[in-house]
């Protein structure tokens, strides 16, 4: 970004279109950091390469501007709080450089990761390209960081029903996982692509309704600023409909025991954020394992005691012990790669504590 579409995105949460055409939703800025060295070493140079982890070049920055990177106003910002802790900050933002470099983009070359998932991530253009290979009428998005379980599935499986129900013919779920940086203690994403397909296999989702494509974003963990971002980029991959649950992107307080955000406010902020009126929002029905049934439902507070939360980190913790969750939870190919992954773990960290 350049400065004037950082102090935009950053205040206003949206930039303003070239000749007054409107504004579109910008919620987190998108910027490369650079320090001393580097600003020193570009000097007056109008463009600059950027090269990727092989030292080949991907693309050029055109008419470079560098700017200061103000990390205490970028951080207050962006998660309404300067307290120590937050996951990204420590991660990208606490030892980024000084200097921020913005500038037109020349794209060379896609970006490849090589980890054998690039045919995962599909860009904007290539999911549109899909959707119309599949005839979709209507295409709704799904954001996750977790394993899929029964519950996720009701909630999708649910949606394509609702939509079908409005009219539509053909509505195509596009399940887009998270792929970026996430937290430590966060499944890492093979893992969790590994499990996505078995879930496919196992029938919970339709093959033929699904595309499962990586959404290479990190998570900030930043609330109702984020979830304005994870819609926006929703929105140039095709999707119309986008599934919002309780505390969208939200987080623990890194210093006191609460909420970071009010849970709800995630979904309220995108039923009124500039630049979103094309997306219409599904919110997130709440779905627990119901003991009775013995199988992942709708929440009933008519009966609330027959229903049993498991949350992300209580799953994690059935996966490292060993413990199978209750039947009906996860589909059994699914929970078996969670299980494999801990299992891995535990044997690592054994040999490294006898040597």
């Amino acid at each position: 970004m350049r400065e004037h579409e950082y102090l935009q995105s950053l205040h206003f949460n949206c930039i303003r279109l070239p000749d007054g055409a409107g504004v579109v939703n910008m919620s987190l800025p998108i910027v490369l950091a650079i320090g001393d060295r580097e600003k020193e070493e570009i000097g007056a140079s109008p463009d600059v390469a950027l090269h990727g982890p092989d030292g080949g070049v991907l693309a050029i920055l055109r008419r470079v501007e560098i700017y200061p990177h103000n990390k205490e106003e970028r951080i207050a910002r962006t998660w309404g709080t300067t307290a120590p802790g937050l996951p990204y900050v420590d991660e990208a933002i606490a030892q980024a450089g000084n200097w921020l470099i913005g500038g037109d983009l020349e794209v060379i070359e896609p970006i490849k990761y090589n980890d054998g998932l690039d045919h995962y991530r599909l860009s904007p253009q290539q999911l549109r390209n899909e959707f119309d290979k599949r005839g979709a009428d209507a295409v709704f998005a799904f954001q996750l960081r977790n394993p899929v379980h029964n519950g996720h599935a009701l909630l999708m499986n649910d949606t394509r029903r609702r939509l079908l129900e409005m009219g539509f013919k053909n509505p195509i779920l596009l399940l887009h996982p998270l792929g970026g940086f996430t937290k430590a203690d966060d499944v890492p994403l093979p893992v969790r692509m590994e499990q996505h397909s078995k879930v496919l296999e196992d029938g919970v989702l339709d093959p033929e309704t699904t595309i499962v494509s990586i959404f290479p974003s990190p998570m900030h963990y930043a609330g109702p600023t984020e979830v304005q971002w994870h819609a926006k980029a929703r929105i140039n991959a095709g999707a119309n409909f986008y599934i919002v649950g309780r505390d969208p992107a939200g987080m623990g307080h890194p210093t006191e025991k609460r909420d970071l955000y009010n849970p709800d406010h995630g979904k309220k902020v995108l039923s009124m954020a500039p630049g979103l009126e094309k997306l219409n929002i599904l919110p997130f029905k709440v779905a627990a394992y119901d003991t009775v049934a013995k199988k992942m439902a709708f929440f009933d507070p008519s009966r609330s005691k027959d229903f049993l939360f498991i949350s992300g980190t209580k799953m994690r913790a059935f996966a490292k012990s060993g413990e199978n969750p209750p039947d009906g939870f996860m589909c059994p190919g699914g929970w078996k790669v969670l299980v494999d992954y801990y299992n891995s773990l535990q044997t690592e960290e054994a040999a490294v504590a006898t040597v």
